[in-house]
């Protein structure tokens, strides 16, 4: 019985200190706002195949979280031109961008969630189709 409560403990801890890096939620509008300003730049976390399967932002940088996760091939030249800039990240439902957020906001980047894609298709903001590879 020991074990599971510090096994709970534990894990209640890792959850604290991961959330404690997680970026404030930025509506939508909010977001095209900052983007349209130059201010910031609107980056979607999600994968390839999702890009083509249902459409982007039409602003949005297409940067996955795997990618910022490994090699970062494409992040690395993307953070070295746009540090003195919000990062706005979306994703499909809000979880990966708060993940990559997390990641950023602890490099020192200025992040800010704004959630799911489909809240941004949803506010009548302009999207694009994506090729497939």
């Amino acid at each position: 019985m020991k074990s599971v409560f510090f096994a709970c403990i534990a894990l209640g801890t890792l959850l604290l200190t991961s959330c404690s890096f997680a970026a404030d939620f930025m509506p939508p509008n909010e977001a095209a706002r900052h983007v349209a300003a130059g201010t910031a730049v609107l980056v979607d976390v999600r994968e390839p195949a999702e890009w083509s399967a249902t459409g982007v932002a039409e602003p949005a940088i297409l940067l996955s979280l795997s990618d910022l996760r490994g090699d970062r091939t494409q992040w690395k030249p993307f953070l070295e031109q746009n540090k003195d800039k919000e990062l706005i990240l979306y994703c499909r439902s809000g979880n990966r961008s708060g993940i990559a957020a997390g990641i950023l906001a602890k490099e020192g980047y200025t992040v800010a969630n704004a959630g799911a894609f489909k809240t941004w298709a949803a506010a009548g903001l302009p999207t694009r189709k994506v090729e497939s590879n």
